[in-house]
């Protein structure tokens, strides 16, 4: 019998914790609450669990400074949620680590259905992790250049660092070459999520990757209602 999965919450305000641990519970999931971040990151360090949300503001330490400490010590997808929807705060916790971000009030089921598409997105990647030498290959497209095998993506000869899902859109595109790539293909591929959950998982990655690669003559061109494709630009003089 499978073993269920372990969630971790941390949300200051009661309503939401319970409303979100019956939720998960209903599916299945083993879900422990916590009033604020310094106690789940406490039970963290002595168990682990397989998913962790979070709330931005809370007592203590904020979600941003747990999300940073449990990094620190693993991999463990982390949602994190906020009251406030600013494109700072989304950038701040994606950058830090976080797989993907909510704004206060959310739908509880939206919530379900996105912590489901992580599992299978981890399931998936787990399926397909039989990587072999003959696998292991170099991608380039203008001066961008990504060892698959290394996982490590290099501009003009100097390494870039990019976060797992800044890393899988740009070689999703790359092996697209110049084809445009919609964004509900870019989410189920990516993300692993169904194309009726709203998420702005795919325009914030474009947008720090973009900065990322600002030096590159490769863009990121955003295909206007549908989604994006890479382009290399020409140098002026």
């Amino acid at each position: 019998m499978e073993q269920k999965k372990i969630i971790y919450i941390a949300d200051d305000e009661e309503n939401i914790r319970e409303v979100i641990k019956t939720f998960l519970e209903s599916e299945g999931y083993s879900v422990t609450a916590f009033e604020n971040g310094d106690l789940l990151l406490d039970t963290f360090k002595r168990s682990g669990c397989d998913l962790v949300i979070l709330d931005v503001m809370m007592p203590g330490s904020n979600g941003f400074v747990i999300c940073t400490e449990i990094r620190k010590l693993s991999t463990v997808p982390i949602i994190m949620l906020t009251a406030r929807d600013s494109d700072l705060d989304y950038a701040t916790g994606l950058s830090l680590g976080s797989d993907d971000y909510f704004t206060k009030p959310f739908s509880a089921m939206s919530l379900v259905m996105r912590v489901k598409s992580i599992f299978r997105r981890i399931e998936f990647e787990k399926q397909n992790a039989g990587f072999t030498e003959e696998d292991a290959r170099e991608l380039q497209f203008g001066d961008i250049v990504i060892d698959t095998k290394g996982k490590s993506v290099k501009l003009g000869g100097q390494e870039v660092l990019l976060t797992p899902n800044e890393y899988d859109l740009l070689k999703y595109l790359i092996e697209k070459n110049d084809q445009a790539v919609s964004r509900d293909e870019l989410l189920e591929s990516i993300w692993g999520y169904n194309t009726e959950i709203e998420t702005r998982a795919t325009d914030d990655t474009v947008r720090r990757l973009r900065k990322k690669i600002e030096n590159s003559n490769v863009v990121i061109e955003a295909v206007w209602g549908f989604g994006f494709r890479l382009k290399v630009r020409e140098r002026n003089g």
